[in-house]
């Protein structure tokens, strides 16, 4: 029986080999894992997209760095507390998704992922970013939202695809002048953190943004309508709010929210 067994479990694990090498995709969510499949390594250039959501895995190996042709890289909710600088060998990787884990740190050769798009890393225990984010030049989404930061690197400023910008919930205190340089901002959002004002140009030269939410920080309201830019901003703003509603796009109670606290 033990045989038969043993013989059924090694024709299911072939054939689940088998399915993942066809399309490419490796999904692993909730299967109990407490280490990095031996058997995903093994697969090398054949994995483009590998989910190993809500497990207990605790080290991402060097050996990651096989997987030269991951284009999609989900490994939220587990319990690592650093990457390997490997993980800069993946060259194109356009996704990484790693919210909910214990990382205090980045990789400098995190800027070595030259086709990243999005980068979530919210829910972590992240004390500074690497001054190499600069190189992701592509970096089109940035979540670093429930970390630990004090505050965002200059370099974040040469990220010169950057719409969406989450850092809530940190304790930042001073932004970076170079956040200006970022003409393709639409979004940024720094709820809840000890921001007392914003680049004297941000509103001026941010000539795509349509939304701040600076809710919970000791900036004021009127501090932000004295900013230079600012009525262009607003009308930026609630041009967006109007498409939203003639495309009958549901709208949060927030509505026209100004995004700062009175």
């Amino acid at each position: 029986m033990g045989c038969c067994l043993s013989t059924t479990a090694a024709g299911s694990k072939s054939s689940r080999v088998s399915r993942w090498r066809s399309t490419g995709i490796v999904a692993l969510r909730d299967a109990k894992l407490k280490t990095f499949p031996d058997e995903v390594i093994e697969m090398e250039r054949a994995v483009r997209t590998l989910d190993l959501t809500h497990n207990k895995i605790t080290n991402v190996p060097g050996e990651i760095s096989k997987l030269i042709n991951m284009q999609r890289l989900v490994i939220a909710d587990n319990l690592i507390e650093c990457l390997p600088g490997n993980l800069g060998k993946l060259q194109s990787l356009k996704i990484l998704i790693l919210d909910g884990n214990r990382i205090s740190c980045l990789p400098d050769e995190l800027g070595q992922l030259v086709r990243l798009e999005q980068l979530s890393i919210s829910r972590n225990m992240l004390i500074y970013l690497p001054d190499t984010i600069g190189s992701l030049r592509n970096l089109v989404l940035l979540n670093v939202s429930n970390n630990k930061l004090k505050s965002l690197p200059e370099s974040v400023g040469s990220c010169a695809s950057l719409e969406e910008l989450q850092a809530n919930d940190n304790v930042i205190e001073d932004l970076p002048v170079s956040l200006c340089n970022l003409v393709h901002l639409k979004s940024l959002c720094l709820d809840n953190n000890q921001v007392n004002q914003i680049p004297d140009n941000l509103l001026k030269q941010c000539t795509s943004l349509q939304n701040i939410s600076l809710h919970n920080n000791p900036i004021s309201m009127d501090q932000f309508q004295l900013m230079e830019g600012y009525q262009e901003f607003e009308a930026r703003r609630k041009k967006k709010f109007d498409k939203q509603i003639d495309s009958n796009v549901m709208i949060s109670s927030k509505g026209l929210d100004v995004g700062v606290d009175k």
